[in-house]
């Protein structure tokens, strides 16, 4: 970002702390209700996530308790998404076979190209309308052979697509 000065690491270090730092950021309204509704039909959830934040204080300051049977940070993993290990690794905890499972997230690359070179299934998340519509499968930087990725704007689709 820029700067100088002595105190320009300590500064540093304070910004990366409270990033990590739960209070600071807030749920979407339908992740809570949707991750009950799936944990309750006996579907193993998984959370893969690229930071160095404390996944299981997450869970904690939000409630999501006994929802999230399996989370792994790139920070505890070693690799970050796209990387296949990270995707594996999490599998593997949850004993689901690749083509069982069901990545959702909001990027393309580090989500759902990730999840799909490992033989999982994907569905794209894009909240935003207008100029952040999601590209299609045709537009993106890797040459997957894809034939449909599901795309949604809400997670309350979700539960129809699984």
């Amino acid at each position: 970002m820029g700067g100088a000065g002595s105190g320009l690491e300590a500064c540093a270090l304070e910004v990366y702390r409270e990033w990590a730092a739960c209070h600071h950021f807030s749920l979407y309204d339908d992740v809570a209700p949707v991750l009950r509704q799936l944990a309750a039909s006996g579907v193993r959830i998984g959370l893969i996530s690229n930071t160095h934040r404390c996944l299981d204080s997450f869970q904690s300051h939000f409630e999501l308790g006994g929802l999230i049977r399996v989370a792994l940070s790139s920070h505890e993993h070693g690799y970050m998404k796209p990387h296949p290990s990270i995707f594996e690794s999490a599998l593997a905890e949850l004993g689901v076979p690749a083509g069982e499972a069901v990545m959702v997230g909001d990027s393309l690359k580090q989500d759902i190209e990730g999840a799909l070179n490992v033989g999982m299934r994907g569905v794209l998340v894009r909240r935003s309308t207008g100029k952040g519509q999601a590209p299609s499968p045709a537009t993106w930087t890797s040459q997957l052979q894809v034939d449909s990725v599901p795309v949604i704007r809400t997670l309350y689709e979700l539960p129809a697509l699984l």
